[in-house]
């Protein structure tokens, strides 16, 4: 099974993959893939961030869609808009040499008119945060009654963000739906019930260990500090990049502002993204980023998932993320498409311990950098 035409997925498909060079199934897809595309079927998949889910159930998803049906056939839950607008590019991406498929992304933080209009067109695929979907749906603005396939899409984060009450309410009118499908990188008591309250008992459970998953490419230094030196520490670093772009990462929105504002004191190409900005600011910052007229991104966890950039040379770790997932989150922001990368840590000593269970756990090894020149 070490291509995607052994797994079953059909060569238009496979034609759209190779052109954003995907050519080797990932160890969820190997497992996941055969089975969706085999039967109606529920499936709990539980992976981290960054193994290949999207390709994993969107391959399935795309091939068992009738293109000709013009109906919503598919809805994708996600926490973030970001994510859900990736989520929707990845599928135009898989479906460039298919029958047209039509997916819409829809999400909180763009005026919703213009959301209800995009929706009168031929519509196969909704992509979409949780409360934005209920609005539309209490709008009638959107006919689920043709939807025979629901993803749950980095269910845990939904449930952090406090969408429960909305998932729930969502898999209720959807109860009929064949195939529900949830993907999350860990199974708080929240998903559990969410299985067992709306999936059918026999649904298949896929576990991948965090084993397999950090890309071979990046290469894992750190660096010994007290906290009050890693600002001189990163500018250092960054000097040594010569102008290499990358993102750095912190645990709070507090940090996150305050770093990026140093940065800037210091005149390097630097803004911030985090929970408390507006839309159109992030979608501002981003713009900024990704058309290179910034060097650098410094974000908290949750800003960043689902962000879809290319080319990075490296991430730092200003702050050591608290879980497994947002290391393997983080560092796969590097290294894409078969490039190297680096993941730097600016850690204390006590943190150390942090590193080496990232070690055991992630199957990496963190070598130790004394200093930049």
């Amino acid at each position: 099974m070490e291509n995607f035409a052994a797994l079953g997925v059909d060569q238009s498909f496979i034609k759209g993959l190779k052109e954003i060079k995907i050519e080797t199934p990932t160890e969820i897809q190997k497992q996941v893939i055969p089975i969706l595309l085999s039967k109606n079927t529920d499936l709990v998949g539980q992976a981290q961030t960054g193994t290949g889910k999207t390709a994993a159930f969107g391959l399935p998803l795309l091939q068992r869609l009738d293109p000709g049906k013009k109906a919503v056939q598919a809805l994708v839950l996600c926490p973030t808009r970001e994510l859900g607008q990736q989520v929707a590019k990845q599928f135009f991406k898989f479906t460039k040499y298919s029958d047209r498929i039509f997916t819409e992304a829809v999400y909180g933080g763009e005026k919703i008119e213009r959301q209800i209009e995009r929706l009168k067109r031929p519509t196969h695929i909704i992509v979409a945060t949780p409360g934005r979907l209920i609005d539309l749906v209490k709008r009638k603005a959107v006919d689920l009654s043709n939807v025979t396939t629901v993803v749950l899409d980095e269910a845990d984060e939904m449930l952090t963000m406090g969408f429960k009450k909305e998932l729930d309410q969502i898999l209720s009118f959807l109860s009929t739906a064949k195939n529900k499908w949830l993907f999350s990188a860990t199974m708080p008591h929240g998903i559990r019930q969410i299985v067992n309250q709306h999936m059918a008992k026999n649904a298949h459970r896929i576990e991948i260990s965090g084993r397999n998953v950090v890309n071979k490419n990046i290469e894992h230094q750190y660096l010994i500090c007290e906290e009050n030196d890693k600002l001189p520490i990163l500018m250092q670093f960054l000097k040594a990049q010569k102008g290499n772009r990358g993102v750095i990462f912190c645990k709070t929105k507090a940090a996150t502002q305050k770093l990026a504002k140093q940065l800037q004191a210091k005149n390097v190409a630097a803004d911030g993204i985090h929970g408390d900005l507006l839309q159109k600011e992030r979608d501002k910052v981003m713009r900024a980023f990704k058309n290179e007229s910034l060097r650098l991104l410094v974000a908290t966890d949750l800003a960043a998932r689902g962000l879809d950039i290319e080319a990075l040379a490296f991430v730092v770790h200003y702050q050591l993320p608290d879980k497994l997932e947002y290391y393997t989150h983080r560092s796969g922001r590097t290294a894409r498409a078969g490039r190297d990368g680096i993941s730097l840590a600016l850690v204390t000593s006590p943190e150390t311990k942090q590193l080496r269970f990232f070690e055991k756990n992630l199957g990496i090894n963190f070598s130790q950098i004394r200093q930049y020149s």
